[in-house]
């Protein structure tokens, strides 16, 4: 496999890993209603007979600052969306009036923002760990390169500059994601 091909993998699957990443961190409560927290949320409809995303089966709203409306587009569908919500880890009684259902989001606590940061640091490991397996894996096809007398000695060398450069680039990335979702869960 050519050097550039390589580069061009282990750079495509590191994004990956920070886009993962910050999918992830969308949808983590932090004290502040936001459609995030439940538009990715899998809801099992029995009508349909499948599994199908909230954001597909409802409008979601934010109202009244800190309360989540989620009205939905077919009236047959508000307990399948009422029971994955009290199924979820949200922590967050759903009111349901018949029409729609409304999520008042509560303030957190000292101990539960604590726990959260916690959660959201454990996230950003598991992706920055992944950044790590992509350069070992790049670094390896590169050495193999090398072996087989496919790539120079100096090919190689600056292709594993650039893939630690890379993964410093990303692995920043994933930090400054960490800091500023951390940030958000902290403040009151």
């Amino acid at each position: 496999m050519p050097i550039s091909e390589i580069l061009r993998k282990a750079e495509t699957d590191m994004k990956q890993a920070a886009e993962f990443l910050r999918g992830e961190l969308r949808s983590v409560r932090t004290g502040r209603a936001t459609s995030a927290l439940v538009d990715t949320l899998r809801v099992d409809v029995e009508s349909y007979g499948s599994t199908m995303v909230l954001k597909e089966l409802a409008n979601i709203a934010v109202a009244e600052g800190n309360v989540i409306i989620i009205k939905p587009y077919d009236p047959a569908t508000l307990k399948d969306i009422q029971r994955s919500i009290e199924k979820s880890e949200l922590g967050i009684n759903p009111q349901n009036d018949g029409k729609m259902i409304r999520l008042p989001v509560p303030a957190l606590s000292t101990e539960r923002r604590e726990q959260l940061a916690s959660h959201v640091k454990q996230l950003a490991e598991q992706q920055k760990l992944a950044v790590r397996n992509i350069r070992r894996e790049s670094n390896k096809a590169l050495d193999a390169g090398k072996k087989d007398k496919t790539m120079g000695e100096d090919d190689v060398e600056r292709g594993q500059e650039r893939i630690q450069k890379l993964t410093d680039d990303h692995c920043a990335q994933i930090d400054k994601l960490l800091e500023d979702k951390t940030r958000e869960i902290m403040e009151v």
